[in-house]
């Protein structure tokens, strides 16, 4: 039986760091654990059409810092600050606490492997050939410098009787060089014929032994 480390895990303090950065006792944790899950969870579906990457939680003494790294900030942001306004109101609501919300811009949107997974999961769900979807993208990604990528997508493809998965590569994605940056990321396409179909996307963008710091 094989055993699956997540690319992501197997790196932290290496060249990766945790999403969510704060420190509790262990008698409040649980309560900020589920805060941060349902502000993670409001702001993938509110800035789903942005392009999201990653959402960071930063937590103070009296403050939350969300961060939202995103593909198109304009869709994000909204007319006149509208669209942030708005999520950062629903997000006070929810964590009755002052939360501050910030959005940066993602400099290359095709070396994002969620960008690139919920492209595929879009493109699925409004019945776009997968098999077409997937060397698009694998062509895009390659192009803005990737030094390797595996795509798996999985399900009843083309409304298939029985569920089967497609694998696409190109390149080398170490699995266990700990200095390989390797970005990874799963998504789902429901669809109203076939049902849930999963998308898996690895990117390896080099080697890098130090960790990105947002200040």
């Amino acid at each position: 039986m094989g055993r699956k480390v997540h690319p992501k895990a197997i790196r932290m303090g290496i060249n990766r760091t945790w999403d969510s950065m704060w420190y509790a006792s262990k008698k409040d944790f649980p309560k900020l654990l589920q805060e941060d899950l349902m502000i993670k969870e409001k702001v993938s579906k509110i800035m789903n059409d942005a392009g999201l990457d990653s959402v960071q939680v930063k937590r103070g003494i009296n403050k939350i810092e969300v961060i939202a790294f995103v593909a198109r900030p304009g869709v994000a942001i909204g007319r006149g600050g509208e669209g942030i306004d708005a999520l950062q109101k629903e997000l006070r609501r929810l964590t009755q606490s002052a939360v501050e919300l910030k959005v940066r811009e993602v400099n290359k949107a095709d070396l994002s492997a969620r960008i690139v997974a919920r492209t595929i999961a879009d493109g699925i769900e409004r019945r776009q050939p997968s098999k077409f979807l997937v060397l698009n993208a694998k062509e895009k990604v390659m192009q803005a410098g990737a030094k390797g990528l595996r795509i798996w997508v999985s399900g009843r493809i083309n409304n298939a009787s029985q569920a089967r998965t497609v694998k696409v590569s190109e390149g080398s994605v170490p699995a266990q060089t700990l200095k390989a940056d390797v970005d990874y990321a799963s998504e789902i396409a429901q669809t109203a014929d076939a049902g849930l179909m999963g998308v898996k996307v690895w990117i390896y963008r080099g080697d890098k032994t130090e960790v990105d710091r947002e200040d």
